[in-house]
């Protein structure tokens, strides 16, 4: 048994080695990238806010999967952080409705209803289960609220609720486990 944890905690730690790691090569790809094309320019304002943003959301990875020893909840952390990041990335670059669309400040409320749920829950699994299975319903509602603007927008930020309510569902595993 003893070996069993040795080896867990040994795989998490190359893990979380893998996505700082990854973390980094994201920050590095686009100053790579603007020496080769033009598509790319990226400001140093850019960088100091996707900087920000891999920082914070591998800080908090960090906190919630040393909050428990359960796998699923930690795998559920790390799913409900990548769609957090996921959700600020594409609305930074591009807007889940059409670009400069008002409706993308909607998606805001989503990751308040995440962030809420679980601080109120003091990131107990059962609690987590509920905010992340609440933020993936409101993804879908206010993906619903575009739809007359921007429908195939739409759509992708609809099929976003479906790793929240993964997170979900991996949090309810660690709760009954």
């Amino acid at each position: 048994m003893a070996n069993e944890v040795v080896e867990i905690e040994g795989t998490w730690k190359i893990l979380r080695f893998a996505g700082w790691a990854f973390s980094a090569v994201l920050l590095i790809l686009p100053a790579i990238a603007m020496q080769f094309t033009g598509e790319v320019d990226w400001s140093a304002s850019d960088f100091i806010v996707m900087g920000a943003l891999l920082g914070a959301i591998g800080l908090t990875t960090e906190f919630l999967v040393r909050r428990s020893a359960s796998t699923a909840y930690r795998i559920g952390a790390v799913v409900a952080m990548a769609t957090a990041f996921l959700t600020v990335w594409v609305n930074l670059a591009v807007g889940m409705i059409g670009d400069d669309n008002p409706y993308n400040l909607l998606f805001l409320g989503v990751l308040g209803v995440a962030v809420a749920g679980s601080i109120f829950s003091n990131f107990k699994p059962a609690g987590m289960a509920r905010a992340m299975f609440a933020a993936g319903a409101v993804q879908a509602l206010v993906a619903g609220f575009g739809f007359t603007t921007d429908p195939r927008g739409a759509i992708f930020s609809m099929m976003f609720a479906l790793p929240w309510i993964l997170a979900g569902g991996l949090f309810r595993r660690a709760d009954r486990d």
